[in-house]
C-alpha cells in the first residue's frame, strides 16, 4: 500500500495518543527545577553571616577557657536533657545588660552543640557588624530552613522544604507565619521516620539588634512605620508557634537584652514554654559560683532523680559564703560531688560538715578542709600525696627549657612506670583524686597529669594549711632517687611484668632523658656516694642492652 505521506512536507496529525518524547513539554508549561537549582534558590534568601561559624564572625566573641563555664554547662545540659525537669520548657531565655557577654556564651554553646551533632540551626542578628541582612527579619525563617537542608540527618525534610519552595517560589515574601508554616513546620509534620538522630536545638543570638522592615515611604505617616519592637516580637511569635507545636522536635534558645518589649513577651505571652537564665550584671563571682553549682545540681538531680528542691537555698548560700569568692572552692565541690560514688545528699554533707567550714578568720579554711578529705578519701593517703608532692610541688618530672624541646610536664605514662611498684598502683594511688587532678587514659601515651588548679599546691607546700599531710621536701626528693636506682636494679623492667612497646618507648626516651638523670644527681649529691655504689652494682649492660632502650636512648634529651 503506498504510502499517503511520500514527499509530504509540514503534516499536522491528530488524535494520536501514544506519542513518546523523553523532553516533551505542552506549551507554556515549567519544566521541574533540580534540587541544585532550588537550594541556589534558598541560599540567595538566607543571611549566610547569621551562622554561627560563618567567616563573617570569624572574629566574634568566644567564651575565654574555664569562663563562663556554668552557663555553658547549663544550657548545653538543659538542650540535652531539659525534658527531664519538674515542668519542661521549650525556650531558654538568655538575658542581660550589654556587656554581660551573650554572644560570647551563645558562639561557644552553638559549637558544643556542633561537636555534639545536636545543632540544627543559628541565627546571629548583628545591628553594628557584618552584612545589613544580618538586621532584618527578612532573611530569618530561610536561614533556619537552610541549615535545617544542610543536616546529614534530615534529607526527607530537606526533599519537603525543597518541594515548598518549587511550589511556592513567592514564600520568601511572605509573612513570617506563612514562610515559618510552609519552610520548617510543614516539612518537619510530613516526616515521621528517622526523629531520633535529628538535631535538637536552634539558638538565636542578638535579637534586640533585629532592625525593623519598612513596607512604605519615609514620607508618609509614622503611624504606618514598624518599630523594631514590632518585627522583634513578630519573630518571637512565630517561635513561640514553632515551640507549641507537638511536630516542632527542637528546643530554642534566644538570647537578647531584657528590653522591656521583649521582657514583656516572655513574661507575659510566652511563660507557659519559657525558661529565663538571667546573667547577673554586676560581674560578682557569687553570682557565676550560684550558677555554676546550680548546673551542677542539675546535673545531679536529673541523673539520680532527686527533687528540684534539693539542695535547700540555705545550703546554696553557705558554699558561696565558704567560697569567700574563690571559684576553686565551688567548683572542687561540683567536681567532688560528680565524680565521688555515694548519695549525694551525704556528699553534700560530708562538705557542709568539715571542720574549717565556719572559720571566717581565714578565708582559705574552707578550701584547705576540702583538700584534707578528698585526699584522705585516697585508699593509701601517704603515698597519694607523696606521688602528688613530686609530679607537681617538687617538679620533679618537668622537662627543662632546651633547644628541640619545650618545658613542661612529661606524660603520665613515663610518670607512672617510673613510680608504680605494681601494675595498677597509680589507679589506686589516685582513686577518688578525680576531683583535684585530671588523669589521662590508660591508652594515651601522651598527655601528662595535670592539676585543676594551682592552689593544690600551695596547700601542699604550706604546712601551715596542710597539717598532719605536709611532706617535707627531703623526703620527697629521697623517694624520687630511691625509684630511679630500683629501676636500674631492676635491670630496666620499670614494673613486674613487661610493659607493652608504647609503653617501654615512652619511658625509656624519658627514663635517659638529661633532665631526670640531672634532677636525680643534684639529690644525691647530699649522700655522696651512695648512687655512684648503686648504680656500680647494677647490670648496665642488661639495661642498655634492652630492644627498647637500645632504640629509644639515642633519642633522649641527652643526645
Amino acid at each position: 500500500m503506498p504510502s499517503h505521506f511520500k514527499n509530504a512536507r509540514n503534516v499536522k496529525i491528530e488524535g494520536i495518543t501514544n506519542i513518546n518524547a523523553k523532553h516533551y513539554h505542552h506549551y507554556g508549561e515549567r519544566p521541574p527545577k533540580s534540587s541544585i537549582e532550588i537550594l541556589k534558590e534558598l541560599r540567595e534568601h538566607i543571611a549566610a553571616g547569621a551562622l554561627h561559624n560563618s567567616d563573617e564572625r570569624c572574629d566574634a566573641p568566644k567564651c575565654h577557657p574555664e569562663t563562663r563555664v556554668a552557663v555553658q554547662e547549663e544550657l548545653v545540659s538543659w538542650i540535652c536533657d531539659g525534658d527531664t525537669d519538674d515542668h519542661p520548657k521549650e525556650i531558654m531565655w538568655v538575658t542581660g545588660p550589654a556587656g554581660s557577654g551573650k554572644t560570647a556564651i551563645m558562639g561557644s554553646v552553638a559549637d558544643t552543640c556542633q561537636g555534639k551533632d545536636i545543632l540544627g540551626a543559628t541565627h546571629f542578628f548583628s545591628s553594628f557588624s557584618g552584612s545589613a541582612n544580618r538586621r532584618s527579619k527578612r532573611h530569618f525563617v530561610p536561614t533556619l530552613a537552610y541549615q535545617l537542608v544542610q543536616h546529614n540527618a534530615m534529607s526527607q525534610v530537606a526533599d519537603q522544604i525543597l518541594s515548598a519552595i518549587e511550589h511556592n517560589p513567592a514564600v520568601f515574601d511572605q509573612k513570617l507565619e506563612v514562610q515559618l508554616d510552609q519552610l520548617i513546620l510543614e516539612p518537619l509534620r510530613a516526616c515521621q521516620e528517622g526523629r531520633s538522630a535529628w538535631p535538637k536545638v536552634i539558638i538565636i543570638d542578638g535579637l534586640d539588634e533585629c532592625e525593623a522592615v519598612q513596607y512604605h515611604d519615609a514620607a508618609q505617616s509614622n503611624a504606618l512605620r514598624r518599630s523594631k519592637e514590632d518585627d522583634q516580637i513578630e519573630i518571637l511569635s512565630v517561635l513561640k508557634k514553632a515551640a507549641s507545636d507537638p511536630d516542632f522536635p527542637f528546643r530554642i534558645v534566644i538570647a537578647s537584652r531584657p528590653e522591656h518589649a521583649i521582657q514583656s513577651f516572655f513574661t507575659e505571652v510566652a511563660y507557659s514554654v519559657t525558661r529565663e537564665l538571667f546573667l547577673d550584671e554586676k560581674y560578682n563571682p557569687d553570682a557565676d559560683m550560684a550558677l555554676f553549682l546550680e548546673s551542677k545540681f542539675s546535673r545531679i538531680r536529673r541523673r539520680c532523680h532527686i527533687p528540684s528542691s534539693w539542695p535547700s537555698e540555705g545550703v546554696r548560700r553557705a558554699l558561696i559564703a565558704n567560697a569567700s569568692g574563690q571559684f576553686i572552692y565551688v567548683a572542687t565541690v561540683g567536681r567532688f560531688m560528680e565524680g565521688s560514688p555515694g548519695n549525694p545528699d551525704q556528699l553534700l554533707n560530708q562538705v557542709l560538715q568539715l571542720p574549717g567550714i565556719m572559720a571566717h578568720g581565714n578565708p582559705l579554711a574552707p578550701l584547705d578542709a576540702l583538700y584534707t578529705h578528698i585526699l584522705k578519701s585516697s585508699p593509701d593517703p601517704p603515698l597519694s600525696i607523696l606521688w602528688l608532692n613530686l609530679i607537681f610541688r617538687e617538679k620533679c618530672f618537668e622537662r627543662q627549657p632546651r633547644r628541640g624541646y619545650h618545658p613542661g610536664p612529661r606524660p603520665a605514662t613515663f610518670v607512672r612506670l617510673y613510680l608504680e611498684s605494681y601494675p595498677g598502683q597509680a589507679s589506686d594511688a589516685f582513686r577518688n583524686l578525680n576531683s583535684l587532678v585530671s588523669i589521662p587514659p590508660i591508652e594515651d601515651h601522651n598527655s601528662p597529669y595535670r592539676l585543676y588548679h594551682k592552689s593544690l599546691v600551695d596547700f601542699l607546700q604550706e604546712r601551715s594549711r596542710s597539717g598532719t599531710l605536709y611532706v617535707e621536701s627531703k623526703v620527697v626528693s629521697e623517694y624520687f632517687v630511691d625509684r630511679y636506682l630500683h629501676l636500674w636494679q631492676s635491670k630496666g623492667s620499670p614494673q613486674p611484668g613487661p610493659p607493652t612497646r608504647p609503653e617501654s618507648e615512652v619511658f625509656f626516651t624519658n627514663f635517659f632523658s638529661r633532665s631526670v638523670v640531672s634532677n636525680v644527681f643534684s639529690e644525691s649529691v647530699k649522700e655522696p656516694g651512695r648512687l655512684d655504689t648503686i648504680i656500680l652494682s647494677c647490670d648496665v649492660a642488661c639495661v642498655i642492652g634492652t630492644p627498647d632502650a637500645a632504640q629509644v636512648a639515642g633519642m633522649s634529651e641527652m643526645g
